[in-house]
């Protein structure tokens, strides 16, 4: 046990208009606080409708009460700016008594979602594991694999073999795990030996008898066919002569062949003669010729047989106790049959010697080595040194090392290739098992996504190359089968991500079936407490890195918190967290400490923000030099601090702004002038135009509105969005209509809807924090301080200077939760009710506001009846609320 639980003693807070001692009433809502410390604390900061009668459903909300029976809204005590976790309730001394985790469970949606999509074999429902960066998702991933696939068989052996009817079609081989390297090194020994014992058989005795018997069989029937031609040739007058041509019949007379000088001074009918004989003769010559061409082929038939015999004499043997080894599977037995016949039938490759073949030069040397390639088996999966399933993570998930590629060499000043230059990627590494793939580098890579949804379709996977695809090679390729594909992919990258290829892609619906999200953050109760303490033991473990003791620990559970930016809830982003515990150990070695303090973690928490803020602080010198207007003291008339955040990178931090208001007379409505400048985001126009739909609800029941506003963050010179300046915005419109002042110590933050209500905005840490140094850099007064939306309290998790000045009474930040009751810590004047008859009670913002817009109206109506005016034309691109 790592968390001791604690008493919860829970300082409750009503809405009924009576504001207890322990806490403080806001409206239609109320934040209950819990005075107990640690998981009870963090748990009870929430809204609480109940009392008021408010539905949990979508009931509408009950009117907001006067502004009378509103107690004043009292600034947030000190406990509630942040959630401390108290380090008496951190049971272990020190990290080092904790046991590694072994996986994270504070994740269990995604774990289920996980196991169910491994566990489930139909195609399509491969998995998508989504959620935050920094998160644990690929650790968790390999984790559960890792457990997974121990348990389940080791898949076959992949090989490639050489067609014989067809090279440039490899033929696929599956095997048993470890069969197929034990068959390569078995090639290789026999291929070996059938070298070696070859032109052994044939330089035998007896083989040399039986050659030279043929050679002289066919030598003596040849001499006698050409001695009884050359006798009847003789008998007719002629001589048989060879040359280069073939054989000659020439003429003889007296014992002396005939030149041609002498043949053509012969009488004609003479000439005549000799020339019918030679052509009878002519006919046997070319009969004999042709029995001995007949009778050489016989020989060499004789010769082609007796190689075959002895190869085979030799290779028989070699071959069967193959056969024999491999009999279980008729794949190879058939290859091995095949094998030797291609030995028989290509016998003179290994007749000759190392020394002959050396003795033939380099070129001829590599090409008689590159013969005997055919035979090898090219094992492009090996799992003969695997337990399991195999589990696959490819970081780099390129066509190539996805889908393997078809290598290429370098043969006499040429490119070529062969099936054993094909060599597997990580689908067939993964075969049998498991894929993990980063999704934003599968994407990033072309043809890798289109491929790897190809051969999930197909159920296979083929070795081609892509180069040759895309016409950037025109050598002759190989065509090698497919391999049949039983894979589950798991692709690992961010929601959005997930959503986009859902929404654009069918072929993504159908074959990743199962998501499995991991959240941001998790709830902060006990069992999740005690996981995040031993989340944190198992780093420094598995890192090595010095460890906590309670106290640091209870330190790093708060920055948690401060990055989930929640009371209530730990931020998952576990990169993060081991950054802040890989700094610590370093300025705790820098020291010289012998394990990490509170201290160390604030220091590098410290120095992190330090190495970031460069911007933020050349920001803040431009308005303590004036150079960017904004006043922390005195009042103002439509004029109103507002808190923006900036986020540059990895650091995000807040700034303040002044917004102002200007009105008059016309009829152009709310204009917002950051919008017409190109300014301003879809979000901000948004907020502005609601601006619209507050004023028309709240004056103009009884008559439309005349009135022309401008409202500008000033001195802004970047782009604006989001509508967290609405209420700030709206404070300023309301000061400069009524003409009352705006304390200028205050700075607002907060999004309004139509009736007046404030909504929770995002980065009220950073934006607090960023007006309060603005204020520490002029001076703390103890006038000065923020007002945040009330349901926004259970996010603070404040630095610890803000809240010390808070308990020092030299800052407050004080939750509201309508603009009422914002305008009546802004001005000092009470907003005020709508009575019976439509007006307000005298004296009132609002009534401040209504007058105001009366007299303009009057103003203006008057203007129009005495002069024609009409006022300016509305703006199409503004919210023009005269359209009533």
């Amino acid at each position: 046990m790592i968390y001791r639980r604690t008493t919860s003693c829970t300082a409750a807070i009503s809405v009924s208009g009576e504001r207890r001692a322990e806490g403080i009433s806001i409206g239609e809502g109320a934040i209950d606080v819990s005075k107990s410390k640690s998981v009870e604390r963090g748990q009870t900061v929430r809204r609480n409708a109940q009392d008021s009668g408010a539905s949990s459903g979508v009931d509408a909300a009950p009117p907001t009460p006067s502004y009378w029976q509103i107690p004043p809204v009292e600034p947030l005590t000190p406990d509630l700016l942040r959630h401390t976790i108290d380090p008496g309730d951190i049971e272990c001394e020190s990290t080092r008594t904790l046991e590694p985790l072994k996986e994270i469970t504070t994740q269990q949606r995604a774990i289920h979602a996980l196991r169910f999509g491994l566990g489930i074999r139909s195609p399509g429902f491969n998995c998508y594991v989504a959620g935050p960066p920094g998160t644990g998702k690929m650790t968790a991933v390999e984790t559960l694999l890792q457990q997974r696939a121990t348990r389940e068989p080791t898949p076959s052996d992949w090989c490639y073999l050489n067609s014989f009817a067809d090279p440039s079609r490899p033929r696929v081989l599956q095997l048993p795990a470890g069969s197929g390297a034990e068959l390569s090194r078995d090639m290789e020994a026999m291929i070996e030996r059938a070298r070696n014992d070859i032109p052994q058989a044939f330089s035998n005795e007896e083989y040399t008898n039986r050659q030279e018997q043929i050679g002289a069989t066919v030598a003596q029937a040849r001499e006698k066919l050409f001695r009884d031609l050359s006798e009847r040739v003789h008998t007719e007058g002629f001589l048989l002569q060879t040359s280069p041509v073939g054989l000659l019949l020439v003429p003889v007379i007296g014992g002396k062949p005939l030149s041609d000088q002498e043949f053509m001074a012969l009488p004609e009918e003479e000439r005549d003669e000799l020339r019918e004989r030679r052509e009878g003769l002519e006919g046997e010559v070319r009969s004999v010729v042709k029995r001995v061409r007949l009778q050489e082929k016989d020989g060499r038939e004789q010769l082609r047989g007796l190689d075959r015999e002895v190869a085979l004499f030799v290779v028989e043997g070699l071959i069967e106790d193959l056969a024999e080894k491999y009999r279980d599977h008729g794949a190879v037995v058939s290859f091995l049959q095949e094998v030797q016949e291609d030995i028989i039938e290509h016998v003179a490759q290994f007749r000759k010697t190392d020394q002959e073949q050396q003795e033939g030069g380099v070129p001829f040397a590599w090409a008689q080595e590159a013969s005997f390639r055919k035979y090898q088996v090219n094992v492009i999966i090996d799992n003969s040194g695997s337990e399991g399933a195999p589990v696959v993570v490819e970081l780099n998930p390129t066509y190539r090392n996805l889908f393997g590629a078809i290598g290429r060499e370098v043969q006499l000043g040429a490119l070529a290739t062969d099936f054993t230059l094909i060599r597997g990627g990580s689908l067939h590494q993964a075969n049998g098992g498991y894929l993990v793939l980063p999704v934003e580098e599968v994407l990033r890579n072309p043809w890798a996504y289109d491929g790897l949804k190809r051969a999930l379709r197909a159920g296979e996977m083929t070795v081609d190359d892509l180069g040759e695809r895309l016409g950037m090679l025109e050598t002759k390729t190989p065509r090698p089968d497919a391999v049949p594909l039983d894979v589950k992919v798991i692709l690992v990258g961010g929601s959005d991500l997930y959503y986009r290829l859902h929404a654009l892609d069918d072929d993504f619906q159908e074959l990743f079936k199962v998501k499995a999200e991991f959240d941001g953050t998790t709830d902060l109760d006990y069992d999740n407490l005690c996981e995040y303490v031993r989340v944190i033991g198992t780093i420094c473990h598995k890192e090595n890195l010095a460890h906590l003791d309670r106290t640091a620990i209870a330190r790093v559970v708060e920055h948690g918190l401060r990055l989930a930016a929640d009371q209530q809830r730990l931020s998952t982003r576990y990169a993060e967290i081991a950054d802040i515990l890989r700094e610590a150990a370093y300025w705790a070695s820098e020291e010289g400490a012998n394990g990490t303090e509170v201290a160390h973690v604030e220091r590098a928490i410290e120095q992190r923000t330090y190495r970031s803020n460069l911007i933020e602080e050349r920001m803040r010198e431009t308005i303590e030099r004036g150079t960017v207007l904004i006043d922390t003291a005195g009042e103002m008339v439509g004029q109103v601090n507002g808190l923006s955040v900036l986020s540059m990178g990895d650091y995000a931090f807040g700034r303040p702004s002044r917004i102002t208001a200007a009105v008059g007379l016309g009829r152009g409505g709310v204009v917002d002038i950051e919008r017409e400048a190109r300014l301003g985001g879809p979000l901000h126009t948004k907020g502005v135009l609601i601006l619209g739909g507050y004023l028309t609800e709240q004056y103009a029941q009884n008559a439309p509105l005349s009135l022309s506003a401008r409202l500008v963050f000033e001195q802004s010179y970047g782009g604006v969005d989001g509508d967290s300046a609405s209420a700030a915005e709206l404070c300023s419109l309301l000061s400069a209509l009524a003409e009352v002042p705006i304390k200028q110590s205050l700075a607002i933050t907060g999004s309004v809807n139509q009736h007046g209500h404030m909504q929770a905005i995002g980065g009220v840490n950073q934006k607090v924090e960023g007006f309060f140094d603005l204020c520490y850099s002029k001076g703390l007064t103890g006038e000065q301080g923020v007002l945040i939306p009330a349901s926004n309290v259970q996010h603070l998790m404040l630095r610890q200077d803000v809240v010390d000045a808070v308990q020092e009474g030299l800052f407050r930040v004080s939750p509201v939760a309508s603009i009422d009751e914002a305008v009546a810590l802004l001005c000092g004047v009470e907003a005020g009710e709508r009575q019976d008859d439509g007006s307000f009670p005298a004296g009132t913002m609002h009534d401040l506001v209504h007058r105001r817009l009366q007299a303009l109206s009057q103003r203006l109506s008057a203007l129009s009846r005495s002069d024609g005016y009409a006022g300016p034309p509305p703006d199409p691109a503004s919210d023009d609320v005269n359209q009533d």
